[in-house]
């Protein structure tokens, strides 16, 4: 089998300047979706790990406003995909952009550490394993780094949606 170019490039991992690149697009479509809302932000742009990172933010002296009704865990998966779709649209690339809104990352990051705890304790009370509820393959790969962080293994099981983790002892 031939691989074209475009093909090849594609499955590589991007560059440092395709992941500005994507962090460009991803601020040009959300830059226009706050906009649409009249909604205050500061947008933020990193690369880490391979991936382009959006963050929005409100000075402290605007947390009244509309940004803290984006922050749901849900609410931030779904513009993240509109914002990747939007970012492939630009580019021409898949994209693998993280957004964060108003720290809901952070927040996430906490609900994820204290749900390993609880998963522990069902270990420590002496189950065999501990399963956890679906969640995005961001936040499985989450989990996995918690779990072995703490000394124990970690497996992701289910298809598409139903994608959850199994925890164990090693």
């Amino acid at each position: 089998m031939t691989t074209t170019p475009d093909t090849a490039s594609s499955r590589a991992e991007a560059t440092i300047e395709e992941l500005e690149q994507e962090g460009d697009a991803a601020a040009d479509f959300l830059e226009g979706l706050l906009d649409i809302a009249d909604i205050d932000g500061d947008l933020a742009l990193d690369v880490r790990n391979g991936r382009a990172y959006v963050s929005i933010e409100q000075d402290d002296a605007d947390r009244s406003g509309g940004l803290s009704s984006l922050s749901d865990p849900t609410t931030v998966q779904a513009l993240q995909e509109l914002t990747r779709i939007a970012v492939q649209n630009s580019t021409g690339r898949f994209s693998r952009l993280i957004l964060d809104i108003g720290g809901s990352r952070d927040t996430r990051q906490r609900e994820l550490d204290a749900l390993v705890d609880r998963a522990v304790a069902r270990l420590d009370e002496g189950a065999s394993q501990a399963s956890l509820p679906a969640m995005s393959s961001y936040e499985r790969k989450l989990i996995h780094d918690l779990v072995a962080e703490r000394g124990l293994v970690s497996e992701s099981y289910g298809e598409g949606a139903d994608r959850h983790t199994v925890i164990r002892r090693a």
